[in-house]
Formats: structure tokens, C-alpha cells, sequence
């Protein structure tokens, strides 16, 4: 039926228990000690053995380490659902590293499929940056050469008042100003405007179209008006009358500078401009115009930024290689001997045949048909490696074909770009993506089975932390209820045990 040793400790139970007042507990007791060794409910537990030394002793046994050693062994059912947790949660801290460098991978493709991304920007140079700057050369800018002859530089509006020798005078009267063709407007000069300086700030705080300033020279102050408007359109019209009540004098306006336009030409087409800040004479060109020069014309060049594109081609060509290199790690062990979490993974198979076809994928644009041509190879490990003096000489001689290649539809890029999406950690197809949906699923049930069983397991260490404890009471009433017995028998036969020879 069982061990030697639990045999006996059931018979010792059975036998000295029918004859105490707490017999009941035997049959109890031995169902409970049975139920230590074999199967219950589904689980297999190893023996628990308890050691409480002398039946009669009354030192019972230790109830704490018992019931611990008990629930341990009931917890060994959830050792596999624990394992196969940790292996899931490893894989998708995995899975979700790969995922990031793919996105790593697919912002530095989109550099060079943007339609207004690093293969539209220029640079560009100015035979003459006396006379013309160039500012910027972006999207939209075509290389080429041009030709610029500044006539005229535009010019805006400005007139000053006669010099006040104090300028803590107080003054009087009022003024009317008219921008352009626009509405004259009126500033009366009243208790919170009569000073050259609260009276600036009254016209700035009108908002009449022009500002005003004070202006300190050597024969006093001035108040300055400068229009806000560049160019003939511009055009300051001033009147009324303003006087320094303080000396009496009245106070004339004096033209600083007229409103003028800028006049120049580009390719020989004649230009104005209300300003010298060239926006729209060269589609994505800004230039500034610095001096006159009726005589010479000033060679504006602008070329694609080759440095730009092949720093893009770059960076996208190592965005790639970390992608492969996190595929390639989980085909192994670790440094540990372990293998990785993704180790024959489908996923992985997948990814890897889905980067390597998508190389070979998208039509061809002109003279481009497939990336060898840019300088880019594949090795023998499947990683990218990068001529850039290739690169650079096709560039120079089919720059079109090769944004071609990257943003027409049915390019490599388009091709390329499709693929990356539907292998990314991204909803609702991206392949990392519907991998972790999958194992989230896995886990949660996992999760599930682990805090009900913890239910179980909490229940019964309840119940037998209660049932180990009554019979530990009993244990130790032994001695007592031996002495219990000895008295009775010695009353009854006169003969006492206890007596010594």
C-alpha cells in the first residue's frame, strides 16, 4: 500500500487513536497521509515525508515547512506553462526589435521615393555674389545654368520729419498717411501721443501700414516713417500738419527714399520685384539681388546635390544590413550556447525570402533596370555593400533615371516599399505584427491558466494548512493521553509502570 514507514505511522494512528477520546481523527488522518503519495485530481506529486521523531515524544512535526513542500509540489503543473511564457515573451521582445529597424529601414527607403524628399534638392553657385547671392535651391529646381542682369534694386518707402531739438518737446496737430492706392488714415495727436517717442507708438499701434521710429542725429530727433509695403506699390503719401508746440516750428515730412521696384532680367526675360528677395523668377530658386549691373551678366548654375542622394543611399543600405544581420543572429546560439528565442522560426524564413526577392523586384526606369547598376551588390552573407564612386558617375549621367527607378510607379522603390509594409509591426497585415497578435493570444491564455491554478493551489494550502495543523495537535496531546491511560491501568491492576526496580 505504500512505505514502510508511512504503513506504520497509519497503523500507529489507527491503533492508539480507537482507544483515545479523539479516535475520530485516525480515519481522517489516513485518508490525508494517503493522499501525500498518490495521484489526485490529475496531479503527481513526490512523497512528503513527515518527521516528527518519537510517536510518543509530543514534539509533532513542523506544519509551515510541510504544507510549503506540499504546494510546491502542486505548483510543478504550471513549470511547463511558466516555460513556454518566458519563450513566447523572449520571442517578442525579438520580434519587436526587428520590427523597429524595419521601420529604421523603411523611413530611410522613403528618402529616396518622396517625390519632394532628398533627390529634389540642388545646390548651386553665383558667378558674381556681389551682385547676386544665391539663397536656397529646393524642391522644384531644375539643374541648369542661368543668366541674371540687375538693372535696379527695389527700394521701400521711407520720409522723416524735420529735426526736434529736444526730443521731450511737446507736439501738436496731426497726421494723414496713405500706402499705394490704399485708404489715407489719420493719427491725431492728442495728451497720450504729443512726444516724438508716445507718438511713434500711437502709429505703431494703429496698424496704418507703415512704422515708426525716432531716429537721434547730431541736430536732434526725427520721427521716421517706413512703409510697409516694398517697391512702387508702396508709395507714401503724407499730409496734415504736425508742429512742436514747444519752439512753434512746424514739422515738414522729407522723402528718405522712394518706393521702387527691383528691375533685372533672367535668360533675357525682364523681371520687377517689390522686393530684392527672389522667389519666383527660377522655380525653387531663391536669390537675392545685391547691386546693379546694367553691363554684366551674372551666371547662376544649379546642380542635384549628388552628396545629399548618396548620403540617402547610405544610410538606406545599412538601415538594410541591421535588418539582415537581426535575421541571421536568431539562425544560431547565443554566446551562451543557448539558441536564440526565434531559432527555426517560419517568421524568420519568411522575412529573409520576402528582403531578397523584393532586390530583385520593380520595372526599370531609362538605362536603370536593377541596383547593381547604382553601385549597390550583394554579398555572399546577403548584406548590401555600396560603390559610391558608381553611384556617383550615374548620377551625373542619368540623374532623372535613377529618381525614376525609385518613385515612378512599378519602380524598385514602389516594389520595395509594398514589401516592407507587409512585413512590418504594423496593423493589420504587417507580418511581425500579426506574429505577435498571435503569441499575445497564446500568452493571455497562458496568463489565465497560471492565475487559476494559483486560485487552486491558494484554496488547498487553506485547507491543508488546517488539516496538518489539527493532526499536529494530536501528535502532540500523545504523551499526555498515554499518561492518561497509565493511570487508569494502574488504578485498575494497582501496578505501576513508573516504578523503578
Amino acid at each position: 500500500m505504500g512505505s514502510p514507514s508511512l504503513v506504520w505511522l497509519e497503523d500507529f494512528f489507527a491503533k492508539n487513536f480507537l482507544i483515545l477520546p479523539m479516535h475520530s481523527m485516525a480515519g481522517g488522518l489516513h485518508t490525508f497521509l494517503r493522499g501525500l503519495v498518490w495521484p489526485d485530481e490529475g496531479y503527481v506529486m513526490s512523497t512528503v515525508g513527515l518527521n516528527f521523531g518519537s510517536a510518543t515524544s509530543g514534539d509533532g512535526f513542523n506544519v509551515s515547512s510541510t504544507v510549503a513542500s506540499i504546494v510546491s509540489n502542486l505548483s510543478n503543473v504550471e513549470t511547463p506553462w511558466s516555460s513556454q511564457l518566458t519563450t513566447l515573451e523572449s520571442q517578442d521582445t525579438v520580434l519587436s526589435s526587428i520590427g523597429t529597424d524595419l521601420s529604421t529601414l523603411s523611413s530611410s527607403l522613403a528618402q529616396l521615393t518622396d517625390f519632394q524628399g532628398v533627390t529634389t534638392e540642388k545646390s548651386g553657385s553665383s558667378s558674381d555674389t556681389s551682385v547676386v547671392a544665391l539663397t536656397s535651391a529646393g524642391v522644384g529646381a531644375v539643374a541648369g545654368s542661368h543668366s541674371i542682369v540687375v538693372s535696379q534694386l527695389a527700394q521701400t518707402a521711407a520720409v522723416y520729419t524735420d529735426a526736434v531739438a529736444n526730443s521731450s518737446d511737446t507736439l501738436s496737430g496731426n497726421i494723414t498717411v496713405q500706402v499705394g492706392t490704399g485708404t489715407t488714415q489719420t493719427i491725431t495727436v492728442d495728451s497720450s501721443s504729443n512726444t516724438l517717442s508716445s507718438l511713434s507708438a500711437a502709429i505703431n499701434a494703429a496698424d496704418i501700414g507703415v512704422t515708426a521710429s525716432v531716429i537721434s542725429g547730431t541736430s536732434g530727433s526725427y520721427l521716421e516713417l517706413t512703409s510697409g509695403t516694398g517697391g512702387t506699390a508702396g508709395a507714401l503719401t503724407i499730409g496734415g500738419t504736425l508742429q512742436d508746440s514747444t519752439t512753434g516750428d512746424t514739422l515738414n515730412f522729407n522723402v528718405a527714399q522712394e518706393g521702387q521696384n527691383a528691375e533685372f532680367t533672367v535668360d533675357n526675360i525682364s523681371l520687377t520685384a517689390s522686393t530684392n528677395t527672389i522667389t519666383t523668377a527660377i522655380p525653387g530658386i531663391t536669390f537675392q539681388l545685391l547691386a546693379t549691373a546694367p553691363t554684366e551678366s551674372v551666371q547662376v548654375q544649379i546642380v542635384n546635390d549628388n552628396t545629399a542622394v548618396e548620403s540617402a543611399f547610405a544610410t538606406f543600405v545599412s538601415a538594410y544590413n541591421t535588418v539582415l544581420t537581426d535575421l541571421t543572429t536568431q539562425e544560431g546560439d547565443n554566446s551562451s550556447g543557448v539558441a536564440e528565442p526565434l531559432f527555426g522560426a517560419p517568421i524568420i524564413s519568411q522575412l529573409q525570402t520576402t528582403l531578397s526577392q523584393a532586390l530583385s523586384a520593380g520595372g526599370s526606369s531609362g538605362s536603370i533596370s536593377n541596383i547593381e547598376q547604382l553601385g549597390i551588390t550583394v554579398n555572399d552573407n546577403g548584406t548590401l555593400s555600396l560603390d559610391v564612386s558608381t553611384l556617383d558617375s550615374v548620377l551625373n549621367s542619368n540623374y532623372s533615371d535613377v529618381v525614376g527607378f525609385f518613385q515612378n510607379s512599378g519602380s524598385f522603390g514602389s516594389d520595395l516599399t509594398t514589401s516592407l509594409g507587409n512585413l512590418a509591426n504594423s496593423a493589420p497585415y504587417g507580418a511581425i505584427y500579426l506574429q505577435i497578435q498571435q503569441d499575445s493570444q497564446q500568452e493571455s491564455t497562458l496568463n489565465a491558466d497560471i492565475t487559476n491554478e494559483n486560485v487552486l493551489i491558494s484554496a488547498e494550502q487553506s485547507s491543508l494548512t488546517t488539516e496538518l495543523n489539527t493532526a499536529n495537535q494530536e501528535l502532540q496531546a500523545i504523551p499526555t493521553q498515554l499518561q492518561e491511560v497509565n493511570e487508569v491501568y494502574s488504578a485498575i491492576t494497582g501496578y505501576n509502570n513508573n516504578q523503578t526496580s
